[in-house]
């Protein structure tokens, strides 16, 4: 049990892969940058040479990408958050490619506390200001007292509680995901963890991936009513 811990802490520690400055440039941030990456060359290829007329089949499989990413997050950001879908359909991509990327031995940039911290402080941001844009200053300031004044504070402390629980929800199944997969091949190393690995590893990690965007569109579509 002592190995297993320490190798769990071995797995879990956040590694500087090289400094700039003097500046540490974490493990989850590389691999941060190796995600971006793919995803903006795919979009330069699947976006080049456009055509109204007589389109290509890659720009057809592009636009139906585009479509159903933009159907699947309208539908649940509402009428008034609708212009979010862009950011939100950006945000599901990238939480997805990163749970699935630990199928290529890779460390997932979501086992970073600091990462799923600033994933939910840009949702935060994203629902302050669409409720800001939608009812305007004083409408904005006015909201945190409905339905009546004495909910004020409480409704203050949701600006804490809200990316707080965004973060550790997603932190902590991946964490556990990971957890439990080890556990596992301790047990028994050949054959089983292949099979909990379609579970835990692609299933789980694009489930936790709608999760995040699903309640960050329900905060926004809140805000926007």
């Amino acid at each position: 049990m002592e190995r297993f811990t320490e190798e769990l802490q071995e797995q879990l520690k956040v590694s500087t892969v090289f400094s700039i400055g003097g500046i540490e440039v974490a493990e989850s941030t590389v691999i941060t940058w190796v995600i971006m990456a793919i995803l903006v060359g795919l979009s330069v290829y699947l976006g080049s040479n456009l055509k109204v007329r007589n389109p290509s089949k890659k720009q057809q499989l592009a636009e139906i990408i585009v479509s159903w990413f933009d159907n699947f997050t309208g539908e649940l950001l509402g009428e008034h958050g609708k212009q979010y879908s862009t950011i939100i359909s950006v945000i599901l991509i990238y939480i997805g490619v990163s749970n699935l990327i630990g199928l290529f031995g890779l460390k997932p940039p979501t086992k970073d506390l600091n990462v799923t911290v600033g994933l939910s402080v840009i949702s935060i941001f994203l629902i302050e200001i669409a409720g800001f844009r939608r009812k305007g200053a004083k409408g904005w300031i006015k909201h945190f007292s409905e339905p009546v004044a004495i909910v004020t504070p409480i409704n203050i402390l949701e600006l804490v509680i809200r990316p707080l629980s965004l973060c550790m929800r997603l932190f902590g199944n991946v964490l556990g995901a990971f957890i439990i997969m080890e556990l596992i091949k301790m047990v028994v190393p050949v054959g089983v963890p292949a099979i909990f690995s379609l579970y835990f590893d692609i299933f789980d990690g694009l489930i936790q991936a709608y999760v995040f965007v699903f309640l960050t569109s329900l905060y926004i579509q809140d805000a926007t009513e």
